[in-house]
């Protein structure tokens, strides 16, 4: 059974019951099929699952849409009940930062201030921050993320390796809507039109690349953002697996982010490199 719990000594008397490892997923609400995919995968692996639902509002800049994030609390404690999850705490702000905005928080470095980050400063030192809040509330042996939000992902690895966190940290791939695009909590914002609209991010990382000489890809991946005028490009970014820059060869990483009407989206793919075999346009 799956047990809804509000404070941190709620959900401390219920991790006392974990048998062993305990697993977590972090999400902020209107959870989604990409969410129910992260909670099987740590169901896969262990027995106490805790799911932690709070819209964190650290990460959020100016003129951002906090205020209008879905909070669907009832459609997503059924979801994790259909998922098997054993704990989901839906902790208030206050139980989150109950002094306030903390006066410390988590610095990303440098990975932090590219791509998102150069878009949205800040944003990455309110995640780490909750991040690493949730870590120590729930006592997690291992976390699972989702490689949509594949910065995100790189910053919280990192950040639990030079901190010595000891938790696992576990990427788990993208999730998509038969038609391509990514799944997101904030598709639910985009009208038909919109929508499909939407699908030249998805598009064009696909096609980009099925290239392997880097300024193919690039190539490729503009040319069909272009062509869609209702997506507004933020950054198309070629990069290695560690968001450092792209290797003449093998393991790399395109991502995107647009803007389509109001909202926002992100997406990336995994690709490999060969120098010198890109193909005509």
């Amino acid at each position: 059974m799956t047990v809804l719990v509000h404070s941190r000594a709620a959900l401390a008397a219920e991790l006392a019951k974990a048998p062993g490892e305990i697993a977590v997923v972090m999400t902020m609400g209107a959870l989604h099929e990409g969410h129910r995919q992260l909670m099987r995968v740590a169901r896969e692996r262990s027995a106490f699952v805790v799911v932690t639902i709070f819209v964190n509002p650290l990460q959020f800049g100016p003129n951002e849409d906090f205020e209008k994030y879905p909070r669907t609390l009832d459609d997503d404690l059924a979801a994790c009940r259909d998922e098997g999850v054993t704990v989901v705490f839906a902790p208030s702000r206050d139980d989150v930062y109950p002094g306030g905005a903390p006066s410390i928080t988590m610095h990303p470095g440098p990975l932090g201030e590219i791509l998102e980050g150069e878009s949205r400063p800040g944003h990455f030192s309110g995640m780490l921050t909750v991040v690493q809040k949730l870590l120590m509330l729930t006592r997690a042996n291992v976390a699972y993320f989702g490689e949509k939000d594949f910065q995100q992902l790189a910053l919280i690895r990192r950040m639990a390796r030079d901190l010595d966190m000891g938790v696992e940290i576990v990427g788990v791939p993208t999730v998509r809507e038969i038609d391509g695009l990514a799944l997101s909590s904030r598709n639910r914002f985009l009208s038909p039109d919109q929508r499909r609209s939407a699908l030249a991010l998805s598009r064009a990382l696909r096609e980009g690349a099925a290239r392997s000489d880097p300024d193919s890809v690039l190539a490729v991946a503009h040319k069909i953002l272009a062509e869609e005028p209702g997506v507004r490009v933020d950054y198309l970014a070629l990069t290695g697996t560690d968001l450092g820059a792209a290797p003449e060869s093998g393991a790399a990483r395109l991502l995107v982010a647009a803007k389509v009407g109001s909202t926002r989206l992100i997406d990336n793919v995994a690709l490999q490199l060969t120098p010198g075999t890109g193909a005509p346009l």
